[in-house]
């Protein structure tokens, strides 16, 4: 990935919003979608390319992107385990805290966990919560819904 470091950000027309990208060291450390564009260290990144074209529908599952989950470990264990869902393909809770390192699926709070994680995603799209079927989603309903759409789901 680029190593710029900053907020990088465009409108999309495949959102009707803006889409931001935080970036530090090459590793990315945030997906939003504000209403309106705020200070930016620029409109042009690659991952901005990238991340619009899987918008458009390109086959692109962002596997590769290097990404920093500051959070306690069992979510960002749930999170890295829910990057191995395949494009085109949802899990559920349940099946989400099964693929979960160190996680118990029987415990009484592992959904919770999973679904702490999961409402608490900093990168929606490249960690893609949107797979998850019964789970809340980071990223603004309208957006999960569009990426819904655009993998047939």
């Amino acid at each position: 990935m680029d190593e710029r470091t900053g907020v990088f950000g465009r409108d999309t027309p495949y959102l009707d919003r803006e889409i931001e990208i935080g970036v530090a060291d090459g590793r990315l450390l945030s997906v939003t979608f504000p209403d309106t564009a705020g200070d930016r260290d620029g409109s042009e990144h690659p991952l901005l390319d990238r991340i619009e074209a899987v918008l458009g529908g390109e086959d692109d599952d962002l596997r590769d992107v290097e990404v920093a989950l500051t959070m306690p470990t069992d979510r960002r264990r749930v999170l890295d385990a829910l990057r191995s869902v395949p494009r085109g393909e949802t899990v559920s809770l349940a099946q989400l805290a099964r693929m979960t390192a160190d996680l118990d699926p029987d415990a009484d709070d592992a959904a919770r966990t999973v679904a702490s994680a999961l409402r608490d995603n900093p990168v929606p799209i490249v960690v893609p919560s949107h797979r998850v079927s019964d789970g809340p989603d980071a990223a603004p309903a309208t957006v999960a819904s569009a990426l819904r759409r655009v993998e047939g789901l």
